[in-house]
């Protein structure tokens, strides 16, 4: 559904984004991840017909961005970090209006503005002005303009910006939604947003792709070897000494005790699952196994390792 491949935006001499690509689905929630300047916005607004690429191509529904522009932008829905709202027009009459400018037949307009604002959760400020409304209706009533025209593709640039605990739950689970139904590319610097929502993530630094893959993935693939939390009650020196001794483990270090059980972090050599061998070890020596579970690398790990220093580029 969108397909970009080497796409690179100069700013005078200085590069905003070199060589980007990737591709996402018919149905798929992407997430585009990075730092402040790091590219995001630069290639949301490329693929959105706003601003042109210096070399590379990009297409949209099939559709070039740079040489069938318009038919791109009648298959998007784009939302960028600060709505385009008329904030002397109601939310009803802003609708309307955006909804005649992206071709909405007149006969289906009552109905697609009603399903929109039922969607963003704006019905009871429908006869509101806009410029009175508090930042996070404002973001809802621009989401509402990104989805009047039934788009295909949904282009998000920060869309919870603003928004209170609760209205970020309900967009976010929105978001979810849409996906399946329509194909959509989420900006955020709210990592556990991008967990929670995307199927897969790109992450951008210094305008390059870093990192491409499923949430899941990112995690597993930067997380090396393998890391258990145990918790046993038992005689510390000898508990740490027959845990090291196994062939599968690379390193043992204890980590806190409490009411007498002794809690280890044991790290295990590449590529391998030590659970079972731990467990059957405790046990078999008569110690008291209390708590055994894996400790993953988070999303917020894997978007520091890849945006604070120079990793290996990791793609699907």
């Amino acid at each position: 559904m969108i397909e970009v491949k080497n796409l690179t935006r100069y700013f005078g001499q200085k590069p905003a984004i070199q060589d980007i690509t990737f591709n996402v689905e018919k149905g798929e929630v992407l997430g585009f991840l990075g730092p402040n300047a790091a590219g995001k916005t630069t290639t949301m607004r490329i693929l959105t017909c706003f601003i042109p690429a210096t070399s590379g191509t990009a297409k949209v529904a099939g559709f070039d961005v740079f040489e069938q522009s318009m038919d791109v932008r009648k298959h998007i829905g784009y939302l960028p970090e600060n709505p385009p709202l008329y904030l002397e027009m109601t939310v009803e009459s802003y609708l309307k209006f955006v909804g005649k400018i992206k071709g909405v037949d007149s006969k289906n307009m009552k109905k697609q503005v009603d399903k929109v604002m039922d969607l963003a959760n704006i019905e009871n400020v429908r006869s509101t002005i806009i410029g009175k409304l508090s930042k996070g209706y404002r973001q809802r009533v621009g989401l509402a303009q990104a989805l009047v025209h039934d788009p295909e593709v949904l282009i998000l640039d920060e869309p919870t910006a603003g928004l209170d605990p609760k209205q970020i739950i309900d967009v976010r689970k929105l978001i979810k939604n849409l996906g399946g139904e329509r194909t959509v590319i989420l900006s955020t610097h709210i990592l556990p947003e991008a967990s929670q929502t995307c199927s897969r993530i790109v992450i951008i630094n210094e305008g390059r792709v870093v990192a491409e893959d499923s949430p899941e993935n990112l995690m597993r693939r930067l997380q090396g070897n393998e890391k258990i939390y145990v918790e046993v009650a038992g005689p510390e020196e000898a508990v740490a000494n027959e845990l090291q001794g196994l062939d599968s483990v690379a390193s043992v270090a204890r980590e806190k005790e409490t009411n007498g059980k002794i809690a280890f972090i044991v790290e295990s050599i590449p590529n391998r699952d030590i659970r079972a061998e731990l467990a059957k070890t405790i046990v078999q020596k008569g110690w008291g196994l209390f708590e055994m579970r894996p400790i993953g690398m988070s999303l917020e790990d894997v978007f520091l390792r890849l945006t604070t220093k120079e990793e290996e580029v990791l793609y699907s």
